[in-house]
Parts: structure tokens; C-alpha cells; sequence
């Protein structure tokens, strides 16, 4: 890894120009031992990756060929994926996912391998994990992975096929596993929740009592950075995440506070919300609002001495401040 008083280390960064790739391009630029090269699908919305070196690399494939993007490069941070798609239409979602998140993201780490390069920094998810927690016990990075979705699913094969590349080789992994993450730019469920706090909608949740991990990608970002080249971070998975967890009306309250309203919650019985989601489709949509997903990152913080630097009312705040900028 890269020590004081030498050359810039080449960061290759994939999915560049995507909600994190953005935020993990603007923070590494701002950084001068590092230089960047954004690596992209297409070269839409370059605006994100501005004063960056850009590789435009087509879809994340099997036969994808990265020897270009590649050269000169001391680490990479694989961020681009097939999301989780919400309704997905695909005949055989896994299928698909796998194409994309195993076979592209293989091909790339043998193609890096191959280069020389030191260290592969690959973005999973906590699906790997699983989907949902008992109140207040944790997912930890050494629990036994359960992934239920096609999504997490491609993204557990993904790491296994990284480990097995990985080992006995001179080149390092890192993985880490976030949860939902938000920030200024933010699309999803987040976003439209943002939309029913601004439009001051009513909404039947303040009877919830789950707790939940964020991630703000601010905070994200920083943990990548220290993971470029921390020696404790070398074959090793990371869970991320604020550092505080919230219930389900903690963070419609403090959301809508950031964007200077205030929630209107009322209160209905958990079984009937779950009923009502089922009649409508909204099944995952609910479990989410209702049920827990809690991540302890102890590991994350006392192996690599991090903390998360941004406070969750911090990262709200600047995501209200985006949101509502874009708005006008």
C-alpha cells in the first residue's frame, strides 16, 4: 500500500457516476495521495465524476475487457451492480443478478488480479446477512450468511468467488456490507419518503417499535477511503453503518425535522398494517417500516480505529438541504 511521501496512489472506481460513486469520486479527489479513475457504463451524467480520468466499460459482464482501466492502477473499489429492483419483471431474477453481479464482478477481479493490482474493495450489502433482526441482536460480519432475495443471493456468490480468487494470491479483498443508504441524491424509499414528510401526508406508524441501521454515504465514502490502505483491512468483511440505530418514528421525526416540517404519525395495530400491505402488493415495503435490521460494526470500528464521522441528524440535514434544493 501506498506510504507517506510517495506518488499518488490510481484509484479505479466502478459505477462512478452513481449515487455513491459520486460522493467515494468527490471525497478521493479531494485527497491528493489519491487520483482517480471513474470507470462508467456510459457516459451519461459525467457530471458527477468531474476532474476524474473516465473510462467508459459498457455493461458489467462476463467478457467485459478492463485491461485499459486497469493499467496503472494500485486498487479498485467495485461499486457498479444489478440493484435490487424493486417489482423486477426479469423471468429468472437470479439469473440475471448473477450475470451482472457474479460473472461481471469475477471477471473484473481475475482482470485485476492479472494486472497486479494490490488491493480489490468490493461493495456488497447486508442482504448477505439477511433480511430482517430480532430487537437489538445485531448482524455481525462473522454470522453465517442467510441471504433471501435473488439480490442477495448474487451478492453472497460474489464474495465467495472473491475469497477463492483472492487466496493465496498477491492481491488483497475487502468487503463491506452496508444497509440502506442515504444522502443527498438519494433515490428509492428514501426518497419517497421524504416526499409524504414533505407533503405532510398522515402516515400509520407511530405505533412501531423496531430499530433500524442507516448508512449516510458521506459516512460510506469515509470507510472505503480508510479501507484503500489500512493493513487491518486486508481479507477481511466490514459492516457499516451510522453508529445509531432508529425506530421506524424516530427517523420519520427527525427526517421531517431536517426539512422543517414535523410527521404526522398516528397510530394502528402492526397486524392490521401488514394485512392492508398485503392486500395492496406492499409486503416488503411494510416489513421494512416494521420490522428490525441492526448491524454492529465493532469490528469495523475497532480493527481499522474508525468512527463514523458524520452524526445521522448531520447527514439528514444535508440531504433535506438537496432535496430541497432540487425541488425548486
Amino acid at each position: 500500500m501506498n506510504t507517506a511521501g510517495t506518488s499518488e496512489l490510481n484509484i479505479l472506481i466502478t459505477g462512478a457516476n452513481g449515487f455513491i460513486g459520486s460522493a467515494l469520486t468527490k471525497r478521493l479527489q479531494a485527497d491528493r495521495r489519491f487520483s482517480v479513475r471513474a470507470a462508467v457504463r456510459s457516459m451519461t451524467g459525467l457530471g458527477r465524476t468531474a476532474g476524474a480520468e473516465v473510462f467508459e466499460t459498457g455493461d458489467l459482464a462476463a467478457d467485459t475487457d478492463w485491461q485499459a482501466a486497469l493499467q496503472g492502477i494500485g486498487v479498485v473499489v467495485h461499486l457498479a451492480a444489478r440493484a435490487h429492483v424493486m417489482r423486477d419483471t426479469a423471468a429468472d431474477p437470479l439469473t440475471e443478478y448473477r450475470k451482472v453481479n457474479v460473472d461481471g464482478t469475477l471477471n473484473l477481479a481475475s482482470q485485476a488480479l492479472q494486472a497486479g493490482i494490490k488491493r480489490f474493495i468490493f461493495i456488497s450489502s447486508i442482504k448477505v446477512n439477511g433480511e430482517q433482526t430480532p430487537l437489538n441482536r445485531p448482524f455481525r460480519a462473522e454470522d453465517h450468511p442467510s441471504p433471501v432475495d435473488a439480490y442477495g443471493i448474487s451478492k453472497r456468490e460474489a464474495e465467495d468467488g472473491l475469497r477463492a480468487l483472492c487466496a493465496n494470491s498477491g492481491m488483497d479483498f475487502v468487503i463491506i456490507r452496508p444497509p440502506l443508504v442515504y444522502g443527498p441524491g438519494v433515490k428509492g424509499n428514501f426518497l419517497t419518503l421524504l416526499r409524504c414528510l414533505d407533503k405532510g401526508l398522515p402516515l400509520p406508524l407511530a405505533s412501531i417499535r423496531n430499530k433500524r441501521s442507516l448508512v449516510s454515504v458521506d459516512n460510506l465514502a469515509d470507510l472505503i477511503v480508510i479501507c484503500i490502505e489500512h493493513p487491518s483491512a486486508a481479507n477481511q468483511t466490514f459492516l457499516a453503518s451510522d453508529g445509531e440505530d432508529l425506530s421506524t418514528p424516530e427517523l420519520l421525526q427527525r427526517t421531517a425535522a431536517a426539512i422543517g416540517k414535523e410527521a404526522c404519525l398516528w397510530s394502528a395495530p402492526v397486524g392490521l398494517l401488514h394485512f392492508a400491505a398485503q392486500c395492496a402488493g406492499k409486503t416488503e415495503a411494510i416489513r421494512k417500516l416494521c420490522g428490525s435490521l441492526q448491524l454492529d460494526i465493532a469490528k469495523t470500528c475497532e480493527r481499522l480505529g474508525w468512527r463514523p464521522p458524520v452524526a445521522i441528524d448531520q447527514a439528514l440535514q444535508a440531504t433535506a438541504r438537496y432535496y430541497l434544493g432540487a425541488r425548486k
